[in-house]
């Protein structure tokens, strides 16, 4: 990167508000040529804002925006495209019944005699593109079927047929395995290569340190740090981040571990885990480590009885539980705050306080009439339990922000008082202030006597809140490791299938 070149994309003292909520104020950043810059903050500091200015999608209040050095006016999200803004989002939007290459040249296909599309020009255009990325993915093979690293990757070759130069990258590695991230990572380092500037979106710092040259720190709607990233420690930047000191991102405490509450023997499900088998105890903290695929969600949903299982069984405090019935399981009293929490665990047209004691209904309805002052009340105490912001109880869970989202997620199941609490990938895609306060949460529980069983992606996240790992490779738990003995470099080589030398 070179410091004094003019930037190919500048943001200066930009504000956006809506009504009273000032979402971006005096917003600053610029994108040199061979760049890689994170745009890191808690959820609400104002990112989106700022990446919705820079794609066109909406205009600022005050402030400008300079391309090459020359200001411009972006009215649409096609603007910014036509100068080389690419925004690359967490979900891909491609259409999945058709071919990579028509995906990529979709609207500008090349045409032929009597203006008929040029399938063969098609192809090498996009073939090219794709080895320039140097990814071995075919361009005729249908997008449906492709994981969501596959899609990312055609998103960003559609972004270079535009000749973009500047690509917005929003949480890309959020449901990335660690291969996929590595090759993502891989593809980054070729834009940069061949002077693109990229913008990297993450709320996962070791990523951030791992592939980005400068970092662009924002807290409550404006730019409060900006420098190289070898200017920072980790610890650094979430200070900046929450404008406090964490105590720490892991705050997990000591607890007495009681007797088993869950009891998981042989459970099967042809082609998908295998033969499974563990305790999780009272005031204990167990993770379901593994790459993606390895079988661990599908685990989970079994064992609350949403996917029947095929052999085995499942015991909560001696107690068999039916299979494939989630009322049973509830009754027995586990909980299960599931992976997508926007699909799975909220209803988004229905406000936070329904959201928030849906689990709930029938003690707060009365005569087949739901008690609002009861909900309120209900939805009310776990929301200030939790550090819930919002503005009003009335208001959609949309709203939210995606950290505030999974609290009322977990203040949904956790008004069951449950004796087992199941999370899966319980800080996905949250900031790093709300992970401590989810961690803390997870920690208090265990205190108290509820049986955690937590599956998490994230490494760090393993190590520092289990009191036991179960690794799972292709269906299988093929280690258990206790708290002392966990280390990445074991979970990683049981998670990849890798024996110990």
């Amino acid at each position: 990167m070179n410091d004094r070149a003019v930037p190919l994309l500048e943001l200066r003292d930009a504000s956006k508000s809506y009504g009273a909520v000032r979402a971006l104020r005096h917003g600053n950043i610029s994108l040199r040529p061979g760049e890689v810059r994170a745009l890191v903050g808690e959820n609400g500091a104002g990112k989106s804002t700022l990446v919705k200015v820079l794609g066109g999608v909406i205009r600022p209040d005050d402030g400008d925006i300079l391309v090459d050095g020359q200001e411009k006016i972006f009215h649409s999200p096609v603007d910014a495209r036509n100068v080389g803004v690419a925004v690359i989002y967490q979900e891909p939007t491609l259409f999945p019944d058709l071919s990579v290459a028509e995906n990529v040249v979709m609207g500008r296909h090349p045409l032929g005699a009597l203006r008929r599309i040029d399938r063969g020009a098609m192809q090498s255009e996009v073939e090219r593109l794709l080895d320039r990325l140097g990814v071995g993915l075919s361009a005729e093979r249908p997008v449906r079927g492709l994981s969501i690293a596959d899609q990312q990757i055609v998103e960003i070759a559609k972004a270079l047929s535009f000749d973009a130069r500047i690509l917005i990258m929003d949480e890309p590695t959020a449901a990335l395995s660690g291969p996929e991230v590595e090759r993502l990572f891989g593809v980054v380092r070729t834009l940069r290569d061949h002077g693109a500037a990229v913008l990297f979106i993450s709320h996962r710092l070791d990523e951030v340190f791992a592939i980005c040259d400068t970092v662009t720190v924002m807290r409550d709607g404006a730019v409060v740090h900006d420098a190289p990233i070898d200017e920072l420690t980790p610890d650094e930047m979430v200070k900046r981040m929450v404008g406090r000191d964490l105590s720490a991102l892991f705050p997990k405490q000591e607890a007495q571990i009681g007797p088993p509450v869950l009891a998981v023997e042989r459970l099967t499900r042809e082609g998908v885990f295998f033969d499974v088998s563990f305790e999780v105890r009272a005031g204990e903290i167990v993770a379901l480590a593994g790459l993606v695929g390895a079988g661990r969600s599908e685990v989970a949903r079994a064992i609350f009885g949403i996917d029947r299982s095929d052999a085995g069984h499942v015991e909560v405090s001696g107690q068999r539980i039916p299979v494939g019935r989630p009322l049973a399981a509830m009754r027995a009293g586990i909980a299960f705050v599931p992976e997508d929490r926007r699909l799975q665990g909220l209803v988004m047209d229905l406000s936070i306080a329904r959201n928030a004691t849906l689990t709930r209904m029938r003690a707060l309805t009365r005569l087949g009439l739901i008690r609002a002052g009861a909900e309120n009340r209900l939805a009310r105490e776990w929301a200030e339990r939790l550090n819930l912001r919002f503005h009003r109880l009335e208001d959609p869970v949309a709203f939210l922000s995606g950290g505030n989202q999974q609290k009322v997620v977990l203040a949904k199941w956790l008004a069951t008082e449950p004796k087992l609490l199941i999370l899966d990938e319980p800080t996905r895609g949250i900031d790093v202030g709300t992970k401590s306060e989810v961690h803390r949460l997870m920690s208090e529980l265990a205190g108290s006597g509820v049986a955690v069983l937590m599956i998490s992606s994230e490494l760090p996240e393993v190590l520092g809140m289990a009191d036991r790992v179960l690794v799972m490779h292709e269906g299988r738990v093929t280690q258990e490791l206790n708290r002392d003995d966990a280390n990445e470099e074991r979970v990683i080589r049981a998670a990849t299938g890798v024996q110990a030398a």
